[in-house]
């Protein structure tokens, strides 16, 4: 997705985000419902406060400030479902490489608000795509009022968002298989797609594959009413992963974190 060659959206509403090691800016693509309700991060801005952490940026720079990163700011980091950046541009900003995945058109205009701000356009690839295990076309369903937020699975699309009203649009798909050469060093993988994470597992099984000390590490979203609804399970993920060698997985909140120990 080339951002110089986009229209973009506007206002932009960007501000730096409280509270992490290596400070960021994001921009905001869900405004609320202006101007009584709001979204929580403008009420902030406008009282000369910074956005509220997300706590997916808080674990990836302290992952990557960690063992994870080796402590050599080298290396790749995957994000699928990349939203507005937010953890895209926590590993930037530490200078990571960042391969991200978004199909949100909405999206995607304010992830290249991000890569401005944060002048980060020689270190972050964004794929306007949805990562999973073939390449073609799929319908996404994108909820009215949440337009920053999709679900491959229409029914996903109501659990996790809680509205009636969606729109069907098609997307582009590809495995991450087919994106990262062979000899990219990666280090960490963020996926957090509504329930579709088990497809966009299988089309990285080449990828996860690698050996112990050089397959990334792993955050996925483990919900299984999502995973459900996209005919999957969190059991079935569980077994593909110790297929490929992830025999250390634990929950973080509705996250899990897996490793090759």
């Amino acid at each position: 997705f080339d951002c110089y060659a986009s229209p973009q959206a506007s206002p932009v509403l960007a501000s730096l985000v409280e509270g992490v090691p290596r400070p960021f800016l994001y921009s905001l693509a869900d405004l609320g419902p202006l101007p009584d309700r709001p979204h929580r991060n403008i009420a902030r801005l406008l009282k000369g406060k910074r956005f509220r952490k997300p706590d997916i940026s808080q674990t990836i720079q302290e992952l990557l400030a960690g063992e994870v990163g080796r402590g050599s700011g080298g290396g790749v980091v995957v994000d699928v479902g990349a939203n507005v950046g937010m953890a895209a541009f926590a590993a930037a900003v530490m200078g990571f490489r960042v391969v991200a995945f978004e199909p949100v058109f909405e999206n995607l205009q304010r992830i290249c608000d991000g890569v401005y701000l944060n002048r980060v356009q020689d270190q972050v690839v964004v794929y306007h795509a949805a990562a999973s295990d073939r390449a073609g076309n799929i319908t996404m369903h994108k909820v009215i009022g949440r337009l920053d937020n999709s679900a491959i699975s229409a029914t996903g699309a109501k659990l996790a968002f809680k509205s009636n009203e969606e729109v069907a649009v098609e997307v582009a798909t590809i495995p991450l298989d087919e994106v990262i050469p062979d000899a990219e060093r990666v280090v960490l993988i963020k996926i957090d797609v509504q329930g579709w994470e088990s497809h966009v597992l299988r089309g990285a099984s080449k990828l996860l594959s690698r050996r112990r000390g050089e397959a990334p590490y792993l955050i996925y979203e483990e919900d299984e009413r999502l995973l459900q609804a996209s005919n999957s399970s969190a059991q079935e993920m569980r077994a593909f992963l110790g297929s490929v060698g992830y025999n250390q997985c634990t929950r973080h909140g509705t996250d899990a974190h897996c490793t090759k120990e």
